[in-house]
Protein backbone atom coordinates (compact mmCIF):
# COMPACT_ATOMS: atom_id res chain seq x y z
CA UNK A 1 0.00 0.00 0.00
CA UNK A 2 1.45 3.38 -0.92
CA UNK A 3 1.35 6.49 1.27
CA UNK A 4 -1.45 8.23 -0.67
CA UNK A 5 -3.70 5.18 -0.36
CA UNK A 6 -2.98 4.94 3.36
CA UNK A 7 -3.89 8.60 3.92
CA UNK A 8 -7.04 8.25 1.83
CA UNK A 9 -8.09 5.09 3.70
CA UNK A 10 -7.42 6.76 7.06
CA UNK A 11 -9.48 9.79 6.08
CA UNK A 12 -12.38 7.56 4.97
CA UNK A 13 -12.31 5.60 8.23
CA UNK A 14 -12.18 8.81 10.30
CA UNK A 15 -15.07 10.19 8.28
CA UNK A 16 -17.10 7.04 9.03
CA UNK A 17 -16.37 7.49 12.75
CA UNK A 18 -17.64 11.06 12.58
CA UNK A 19 -20.75 9.96 10.66
CA UNK A 20 -21.45 7.31 13.29
CA UNK A 21 -21.16 9.94 16.02
CA UNK A 22 -23.56 12.24 14.20
CA UNK A 23 -26.00 9.35 13.80
CA UNK A 24 -25.74 8.51 17.51
CA UNK A 25 -26.24 12.16 18.47
CA UNK A 26 -29.32 12.29 16.28
CA UNK A 27 -30.91 9.62 18.46
CA UNK A 28 -30.48 11.69 21.62
CA UNK A 29 -33.79 13.41 22.34
CA UNK A 30 -33.89 17.16 22.76
CA UNK A 31 -37.59 17.50 23.58
CA UNK A 32 -38.44 18.39 20.00
CA UNK A 33 -39.86 15.76 17.71
CA UNK A 34 -38.07 14.65 14.55
CA UNK A 35 -38.78 11.60 12.44
CA UNK A 36 -35.13 10.47 12.50
CA UNK A 37 -35.64 9.55 16.15
CA UNK A 38 -37.53 6.41 15.05
CA UNK A 39 -35.21 5.42 12.17
CA UNK A 40 -33.49 2.58 14.03
CA UNK A 41 -36.72 0.92 15.23
CA UNK A 42 -37.30 -2.55 13.79
CA UNK A 43 -40.81 -4.03 13.46
CA UNK A 44 -41.75 -7.71 13.20
CA UNK A 45 -43.47 -7.85 9.81
CA UNK A 46 -44.78 -11.38 9.17
CA UNK A 47 -41.76 -13.01 10.76
CA UNK A 48 -39.02 -10.76 9.37
CA UNK A 49 -37.62 -7.62 10.98
CA UNK A 50 -38.13 -4.46 8.92
CA UNK A 51 -37.37 -0.81 9.53
CA UNK A 52 -40.31 1.29 10.71
CA UNK A 53 -40.22 3.45 7.58
CA UNK A 54 -40.64 0.31 5.46
CA UNK A 55 -44.01 -0.55 7.05
CA UNK A 56 -45.43 2.87 7.94
CA UNK A 57 -45.48 6.53 7.03
CA UNK A 58 -43.70 8.59 9.70
CA UNK A 59 -44.50 12.33 9.84
CA UNK A 60 -44.55 15.24 12.27
CA UNK A 61 -47.98 16.47 13.29
CA UNK A 62 -46.47 19.33 15.34
CA UNK A 63 -43.15 20.22 16.95
CA UNK A 64 -43.67 17.80 19.84
CA UNK A 65 -45.59 14.92 18.22
CA UNK A 66 -44.66 12.26 15.68
CA UNK A 67 -47.46 10.51 13.82
CA UNK A 68 -46.96 6.96 12.53
CA UNK A 69 -49.46 5.76 9.91
CA UNK A 70 -49.10 1.97 9.42
CA UNK A 71 -49.72 0.72 5.90
CA UNK A 72 -51.62 -2.26 7.33
CA UNK A 73 -54.05 -1.74 10.20
CA UNK A 74 -53.07 -4.93 12.04
CA UNK A 75 -49.49 -3.65 12.39
CA UNK A 76 -50.56 -0.84 14.75
CA UNK A 77 -50.12 -2.86 17.94
CA UNK A 78 -46.78 -4.30 16.76
CA UNK A 79 -45.45 -0.82 15.88
CA UNK A 80 -46.71 0.61 19.17
CA UNK A 81 -44.91 -2.14 21.12
CA UNK A 82 -41.70 -1.67 19.10
CA UNK A 83 -41.68 2.08 19.85
CA UNK A 84 -42.42 1.50 23.55
CA UNK A 85 -39.64 -1.14 23.81
CA UNK A 86 -37.08 0.92 21.87
CA UNK A 87 -35.49 2.40 25.00
CA UNK A 88 -36.21 5.98 23.92
CA UNK A 89 -38.64 6.58 26.79
CA UNK A 90 -41.55 7.21 24.44
CA UNK A 91 -45.18 6.30 25.14
CA UNK A 92 -47.13 5.94 21.86
CA UNK A 93 -50.94 5.94 21.77
CA UNK A 94 -53.29 4.67 19.08
CA UNK A 95 -55.69 7.23 17.65
CA UNK A 96 -57.96 5.61 15.11
CA UNK A 97 -55.76 3.96 12.51
CA UNK A 98 -52.65 6.01 13.34
CA UNK A 99 -50.21 6.12 16.24
CA UNK A 100 -49.29 9.37 17.98
CA UNK A 101 -45.91 9.58 19.70
CA UNK A 102 -45.73 12.66 21.97
CA UNK A 103 -42.31 13.88 23.05
CA UNK A 104 -42.23 14.29 26.83
CA UNK A 105 -40.71 17.52 28.12
CA UNK A 106 -37.16 17.15 29.40
CA UNK A 107 -36.36 18.04 33.00
CA UNK A 108 -33.14 19.89 33.85
CA UNK A 109 -31.74 16.74 35.48
CA UNK A 110 -32.48 14.67 32.35
CA UNK A 111 -30.87 17.33 30.14
CA UNK A 112 -27.68 17.09 32.20
CA UNK A 113 -27.72 13.28 31.96
CA UNK A 114 -28.15 13.49 28.19
CA UNK A 115 -25.28 16.00 28.01
CA UNK A 116 -23.05 13.44 29.77
CA UNK A 117 -24.15 10.79 27.25
CA UNK A 118 -23.30 13.15 24.39
CA UNK A 119 -19.83 13.84 25.85
CA UNK A 120 -19.27 10.11 26.28
CA UNK A 121 -20.25 9.46 22.66
CA UNK A 122 -17.82 12.21 21.62
CA UNK A 123 -15.01 10.60 23.60
CA UNK A 124 -15.70 7.22 21.98
CA UNK A 125 -15.51 8.86 18.55
CA UNK A 126 -12.19 10.53 19.48
CA UNK A 127 -10.78 7.19 20.64
CA UNK A 128 -11.84 5.58 17.36
CA UNK A 129 -10.13 8.38 15.39
CA UNK A 130 -6.95 8.07 17.46
CA UNK A 131 -6.95 4.30 16.90
CA UNK A 132 -7.11 4.92 13.15
CA UNK A 133 -4.12 7.28 13.49
CA UNK A 134 -2.23 4.62 15.44
CA UNK A 135 -2.99 1.99 12.77
CA UNK A 136 -1.79 4.32 10.01
CA UNK A 137 1.41 5.18 11.88
CA UNK A 138 2.10 1.49 12.55
CA UNK A 139 1.65 0.73 8.86
CA UNK A 140 4.05 3.55 7.99
CA UNK A 141 6.67 2.30 10.45
CA UNK A 142 6.36 -1.23 9.08
CA UNK A 143 6.82 0.10 5.55
CA UNK A 144 9.92 2.02 6.70
CA UNK A 145 11.36 -1.14 8.32
CA UNK A 146 10.67 -3.09 5.13
CA UNK A 147 12.42 -0.25 3.25
CA UNK A 148 9.45 0.25 0.90
CA UNK A 149 9.30 4.00 1.66
CA UNK A 150 12.04 6.50 2.51
CA UNK A 151 12.28 7.98 6.00
CA UNK A 152 11.34 11.49 4.75
CA UNK A 153 8.11 10.17 3.21
CA UNK A 154 7.27 8.31 6.42
CA UNK A 155 7.73 11.49 8.55
CA UNK A 156 5.73 13.58 6.07
CA UNK A 157 2.94 10.99 5.99
CA UNK A 158 2.84 10.82 9.81
CA UNK A 159 2.48 14.63 9.90
CA UNK A 160 -0.34 14.45 7.36
CA UNK A 161 -2.12 11.73 9.35
CA UNK A 162 -1.75 13.87 12.50
CA UNK A 163 -3.28 16.87 10.68
CA UNK A 164 -6.17 14.64 9.58
CA UNK A 165 -6.61 13.44 13.14
CA UNK A 166 -6.61 16.99 14.49
CA UNK A 167 -9.20 18.06 11.90
CA UNK A 168 -11.57 15.19 12.73
CA UNK A 169 -11.13 15.63 16.51
CA UNK A 170 -12.08 19.30 16.02
CA UNK A 171 -15.17 18.20 14.04
CA UNK A 172 -16.13 15.80 16.85
CA UNK A 173 -15.77 18.57 19.44
CA UNK A 174 -17.91 20.87 17.29
CA UNK A 175 -20.66 18.24 16.86
CA UNK A 176 -20.72 17.51 20.60
CA UNK A 177 -20.82 21.23 21.49
CA UNK A 178 -23.72 21.81 19.06
CA UNK A 179 -25.70 18.91 20.54
CA UNK A 180 -25.04 20.07 24.12
CA UNK A 181 -26.19 23.57 23.20
CA UNK A 182 -29.33 22.10 21.61
CA UNK A 183 -30.00 19.97 24.72
CA UNK A 184 -29.59 22.81 27.19
CA UNK A 185 -31.77 25.29 25.33
CA UNK A 186 -35.34 25.19 26.62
Amino acid sequence: MNVADLKKQSEQRMSKSLDTLRSDLGKVRTGRAHTGLLDHIQVDYYGSMMGLKQVANVTLSDSRTITVQPWEKKLSSVIEKAIRDSGLGLNPTSVGDSIRVPMPALTEERRKELAKVVKSDGEHAKVAIRNIRRDANTTLKDALKAKTIPEDDEKRAQDDVQKLTDRFIKDVDHAVAEKEKELMSV
